[in-house]
């Protein structure tokens, strides 16, 4: 029985093979890999994860070109003596650096995870739902400082994903199959 089930999906393409719930063929080493027909909403999510990235990256960039404004807040906001102004100055320069470097890096886990969501893969639409929280969390546990850009950033991330889950993209990520 097995191998007439096998038989009805040979001829069929991968995007019709993820409508009826299974995996798409597998790529042999050596053979090119088929190109993915991602529904509208789909390639807008990826593009659209891009430009967040994008917007997230420009917004450390502009906090750290005014650090000196961030820094006279710091210094502003500590009433303990035991911290100098040059202390703060540069613990607060240390962790803009740090925060753009995060945010990199949580740019190219988004552009990961959305091009593999762009080739229908349903566990990248999950990572792409948490990831944005981890990150919001972070944001927040560790340095409170958001800017207009930062929040631009974090709308276009929820539309993007938002665009993942309409129900006429629900095709393109099928629900992991059960063995019987």
């Amino acid at each position: 029985m097995a191998d007439k089930e096998t038989e009805d999906l040979s001829g069929l393409t991968d995007d019709e093979r993820r409508k009826l719930g299974r995996a798409p063929d597998p790529v042999l080493p050596g053979q090119p890999a088929p190109k993915a027909a991602p529904p509208r909403p789909v390639w807008w999510s990826f593009w659209l994860w891009l430009a967040g990235g994008v917007l997230l990256i420009l917004s450390y960039v502009q906090l750290l070109s005014s650090k000196s404004a961030v820094i006279a807040q710091f210094v502003e906001g500590t009433k303990d003596s035991k911290y100098s102004p040059q202390m703060i100055a540069d613990g607060v320069t240390t962790l803009l650096w740090y925060l753009l470097g995060g945010s990199v890096v949580f740019v190219l886990l988004f552009l990961l995870f959305a091009y593999k969501a762009r080739e229908g893969t349903r566990s990248a639409r999950t990572v792409l739902t948490i990831l944005p929280i981890v990150m919001l969390v972070l944001i927040m546990v560790i340095a409170p400082i958001i800017n207009f850009l930062t929040l631009a950033a974090v709308l276009v991330f929820v539309v993007a994903l938002v665009l993942l889950y309409l129900p006429s993209v629900a095709g393109y990520f099928p629900k992991a199959g059960k063995r019987p």
